[in-house]
């Protein structure tokens, strides 16, 4: 919300202009309608449009050389009008009216052209029949005095109307420019998320592996292999929108088995599932709750009864992944920077639409992760 403020800053800046009106009023400079409000709001609109819209783009005019000409010519073009409005004295004068519509139409192209290139086929439509309208009543509706008697009674304003739908239609298109830009950001923080999966895990079992192969070690090949699908799996599918169950659990199983061989002690895994496995989820969400189960509580448990029971289900349209082990009351078990990593994850991806329930005790560490299945 800050940065919109900040980017559009000078529309509020210009909302000086109606305190100046006022007090051009006060003064008896100008004379403020009291009988017509419609006139009113549009006459400020419209100057604070002419106000803000040269601030906004300050910065984009300083930067374009050709960007000063096109002013100056504006500039010239409006002096034009002007003169001629004066020197022929006339009520409405046609020249004048077509001029002011040029110089109009030029400015708003430079301040935001990319608007204007995509919508001019509907500014086309909407003033080219008023344009065309106006020069009827002017020109061919009879004399000056008989003009002058349809316009007491014809709703000139009509010509402003459009002006606040354009600016509407404009400020819709800026609200989108926003949403994307906040998506896009969203999308490349997940990216750098997803992307940050502990690198130590593959240094520690390249060099089991290279213990293995030292000591030709039938286990090797299998090392080899579970490593090489574990890795194609993070490259590859991590990337992915949307994986199987399957393809997740058959992740997670060759990160256990690794594991197995890695450690001489016994630990007491168990990994239970319950779920249709053709059902799609957004990957690696659950290997950092494992890896935390590993590494904060395996490793650090110095007794032979060390555990980690897993529980996947499907249940209330959610899926369940429950993971509970035992750690050293001494150490500190809060998940770490993963933790924290899945947390900003989570909220990305699902929202509020999610739950991730942790549990702990002195000795035993719970955590409860439900989200959505792709639909």
């Amino acid at each position: 919300m800050v940065e919109y403020i900040k980017k559009y800053r000078a529309f509020l800046i210009a909302l000086i202009i109606v305190p100046i009106f006022y007090m051009l009023d006060y003064f008896g400079v100008i004379l403020i309608p009291n009988d017509d409000p419609l006139e009113v709001i549009l006459i400020t609109l419209f100057w604070w449009l002419a106000i803000a819209l040269p601030i906004h783009n300050y910065n984009y005019l300083k930067r374009q050389g050709a960007t000063i000409l096109k002013v100056i010519v504006l500039i010239i073009l409006f002096s034009v009008a002007l003169g001629i409005d004066i020197l022929m004295d006339m009520p409405d004068n046609p020249v004048t009216f077509i001029l002011l519509m040029g110089f109009w139409i030029g400015v708003v192209y430079l301040l935001v052209p990319a608007f204007i290139k995509k919508y001019w086929k509907l500014i086309a439509l909407i003033y080219i029949p008023l344009f065309i309208y106006f020069l009827y009543l002017r020109l061919f509706s009879g004399d000056l005095e008989t003009y002058l008697e349809i316009k007491e009674d014809f709703p000139f304003y009509i010509f402003f109307l459009p002006i606040p739908i354009l600016f509407f239609l404009w400020v819709f298109e800026q609200w989108k420019w926003f949403q994307n830009l906040k998506s896009e950001k969203s999308q490349a923080e997940l990216a750098m998320l997803q992307a940050q999966m502990n690198p130590h895990f593959f240094f520690n079992t390249l060099n089991n592996l290279y213990a293995l192969t030292i000591k030709n070690s039938e286990k090797a090949p299998e090392v080899i292999l579970k490593l090489s699908d574990m890795m194609r799996y993070t490259i590859y599918e991590g990337k992915k929108d949307f994986v199987t169950i399957g393809e997740e659990i058959a992740y997670l199983n060759n990160y256990i088995e690794l594991h197995k061989i890695r450690y001489k002690k016994d630990v007491d895994i168990l990994f239970h599932y319950d779920v249709d496995t053709h059902l799609k989820i957004k990957p690696l969400l659950f290997i950092i709750l494992l890896e935390n189960a590993f590494k904060h509580g395996v490793e650090s448990w110095s007794k032979s009864n060390a555990y980690i029971h897993i529980y996947l289900t499907y249940t209330d349209n959610f899926v369940q992944f429950e993971i509970e082990n035992n750690f050293d009351g001494t150490h500190t078990n809060n998940g770490g920077i993963g933790l924290e990593n899945l947390k900003r994850r989570l909220q990305l991806v699902f929202g509020k639409n999610y739950a991730l329930l942790i549990n702990t005790t002195l000795n035993t560490y719970k955590v409860t992760l439900k989200i959505p299945p792709h639909a």
